[in-house]
């Protein structure tokens, strides 16, 4: 489990946790089974409901042909949970839609009421010590945790034993806050999960370990050396933007304001904020309200694409809006700008969902060499992309690219996921057989 951690009162930041020996790079700090955790819907029959294993030949549940699983060991252990949502599927069918939320605080629901003794999960932190912040949340927040309080026994009226309105107002707050979201090796979103003694670490935009997953459980490894007693940050957040935006998005989702060493100097904001050097350089406001429209945008896109990357609007519209908004940054943006590969990134990922091979391709090397100066080293933004590209290269016959490019991921991943991780495996079976 990691003995090598303890949970302390760190300064101005509440509880942490602290190293108690020393960590090298690549190290193991502790790892952490989920308390509770769901699989995606677009995963299913991709992954086993019940160990994420990515596999071919999973067999269905027989009753709701909705879940998959590796085998009949991986079917039993799912049931307890599984029969919360099975016979509603059946009843339900295509009017089937909890949030993935409300799934996963059904499973924590009925696993508190099983579960008495704290769990390997919360050696350090329990779920009920897990911060909701209610006195914080604005008036939208509010309403969403209603409408998910709403949603879940609208969905499972006949298998939960509900809280009280006010112990649900506190659970949905406490996930929102504290829940993690389980990706793959290319940071496809596979699940929602709780696992208490990662969330007793506190964030830094500058963080000494990385969280990764294999399967449900997590795993933490220093990404940087650290000594005993001092104390261990981990990212709640994508690394990739400036100060400001950085502190934006915690202030809205975790309620506090980083002071990490990277925010109180910026020293990485110039070149995230890179402007074209051009004859007449542009004027401060012209910037100003460049950035203003390069947010709506984002934002704009992300409602567009809705919730967890699901499409809504047709993929060739929303090619359209990243090369408009693409162009009308570069008049003002360096292509290293952070805003110019965030469309980059979403054109990308566009360009992939049309198999658009070359597109996608073409975008991703503009992509690589910003992205491997702004973020923190061993990223996994960073290993995911080289991913990418060196799959995408070998698809379209570039082989000597492509092996390069996975051999750049690998050295990133065997410090963030191991050297024993099966997706390293995976990764030097596709160079094997390149050769």
């Amino acid at each position: 489990m990691g003995q090598g951690t303890e949970r302390f009162l760190s300064p101005g930041k509440g509880r942490g946790l602290r190293a108690l020996k020393h960590f090298k790079v690549g190290e193991l700090v502790f790892t952490c089974p989920a308390y509770a955790y769901v699989l995606t819907v677009n995963e299913r029959g991709s992954h086993c409901e019940f160990c994420f294993t990515r596999s071919e030949g999973l067999s269905k549940c027989g009753k709701c042909k909705q879940a998959f699983y590796c085998n009949v060991d991986c079917q039993k252990g799912d049931w307890p949970m599984h029969k919360l949502e099975c016979s509603a599927m059946c009843a339900f069918r295509e009017d089937w839609s909890p949030s993935e939320t409300v799934r996963l605080a059904a499973r924590i629901i009925t696993k508190q009421k099983t579960q008495t003794e704290r769990t390997a999960s919360e050696r350090l932190l329990a779920l009920r010590e897990f911060e909701a912040h209610l006195d914080k949340l604005d008036n939208e927040k509010k309403e969403m945790n209603q409408t998910d309080i709403a949603a879940l026994h609208h969905f499972y009226s006949k298998h939960l034993d509900f809280p009280d309105n006010e112990a649900l107002t506190v659970l949905f707050a406490q996930v929102n806050c504290n829940g993690f979201t389980i990706e793959d090796e290319e940071l496809s979103h596979l699940g929602s999960a709780v696992f208490p003694d990662v969330a007793l670490m506190n964030h830094s935009c500058n963080p000494n370990v990385i969280v990764t997953y294999k399967g449900t459980v997590a795993e933490v490894r220093a990404v940087q050396e650290i000594k005993p007693g001092e104390e261990i940050f981990t990212s709640y957040i994508d690394l990739l933007y400036p100060t400001e935006d950085r502190n934006e998005r915690l202030t809205d989702s975790y309620f506090f304001t980083c002071e990490c060493k990277e925010c109180v100097t910026k020293s990485k904001d110039k070149a995230k904020m890179e402007i074209r050097k051009l004859s007449t350089p542009p004027k401060p406001e012209e910037i100003r309200d460049m950035v203003k429209y390069a947010r709506n945008i984002i934002e704009e896109f992300r409602r567009a694409k809705h919730y967890k990357n699901i499409l809504v609007s047709p993929p060739t519209e929303l090619l359209e809006i990243c090369e408009l908004s693409l162009e009308k940054m570069g008049t003002i943006f360096e292509v290293t700008n952070v805003y110019m590969l965030h469309m980059m990134y979403q054109a990308m990922g566009v360009c992939l969902y049309m198999q658009d091979w070359e597109g996608a391709m073409s975008y991703g090397e503009k992509i690589i060499k910003p992205y491997s100066m702004h973020y923190p080293a061993y990223s996994l933004n960073v290993a995911s992309m080289y991913l990418k590209l060196g799959r995408l290269y070998l698809g379209l016959g570039k082989t000597s690219l492509g092996v390069k490019a996975l051999k750049q991921a690998l050295a990133i991943m065997e410090v963030a996921h191991g050297k024993d991780h099966h997706y390293l495996a995976e990764i030097k079976r596709e160079i094997e057989e390149q050769k």
